[in-house]
């Protein structure tokens, strides 16, 4: 089953530099994640100056709660970057 997840970074003034400090570390569970299928896309969202304020990423998970345990060793959550979190079902288009 695929997943959206739509996250926004938190607004204080020290959200952008835990965002970059964690930032290394996320990557790398993303690419873990990737070779084991369970990424499928995603990125950074950017506000009108190109700053990353949060992200978008599409999962493939058994189902939600195995993603909400796979997101408690997550970077940004457990460094509290992001601060508002939306995760709903998915489909991604076969497109040909």
């Amino acid at each position: 089953m695929q997943f959206i997840l739509i996250a926004y970074d938190a607004a204080d003034s020290e959200a952008y530099q835990r965002r970059l400090r964690a930032r290394p570390e996320h990557l790398e569970k993303v690419a873990l994640l990737k070779r084991s299928g369970e990424f499928l896309l995603g990125g950074a969202i950017l506000d009108e100056n190109e700053k990353m304020i949060g992200s978008m990423i599409i999962y493939e998970s058994p189902d939600k709660s195995a993603l909400e345990e796979s997101l408690k060793s997550e970077p940004y959550i457990t460094q509290n970057v992001w601060e508002k979190i939306e995760i709903r079902p998915f489909r991604l288009a076969k497109i040909e």
